[in-house]
């Protein structure tokens, strides 16, 4: 089975309840693990205030899932997005071996810091 690397963020609406965003992180990774894809790393952004309002919305709780899956796993997953209420947005993007590579840099907490500069051999 010929596996790709995603990355999907989907935005919860900020109306809902601790156990209620739990419930739905809970259903897309065992959409995602049940289908036979490997989720690499995932994290929660929390709430966040929204660039623009969505559904008369100002903030939305950010869930990101970067997983290794069969290409055929994502439009099942999209019509997932498109049938839930509680989802605003939702992005799924391919991963090149760059993205992969600052993903793992990232999570390693190499990214947004400055490189130590050598000391002066004077």
């Amino acid at each position: 089975m010929f596996q790709k690397n995603y990355e999907t963020v989907f935005i919860l609406t900020p109306v809902l309840s601790e156990q209620q965003i739990k419930d739905a992180v809970d259903k897309y990774r065992t959409l995602l693990t049940g289908n036979g894809s490997e989720i690499v790393h995932e994290y929660s952004m929390g709430l966040r205030k929204l660039a623009y309002p969505i559904k008369n919305k100002n903030t939305g709780y950010y869930q990101v899932f970067e997983f290794k899956c069969d290409p055929a796993l994502i439009e099942k997953l999209n019509i997932e997005y498109l049938r839930d209420e509680r989802i605003l947005r939702d992005l799924t993007t391919v991963l090149d071996k760059h993205a992969i590579d600052y993903n793992d840099r990232k999570k390693n907490g190499l990214v947004g810091k400055k490189k130590t500069e050598t000391s002066d051999a004077r």
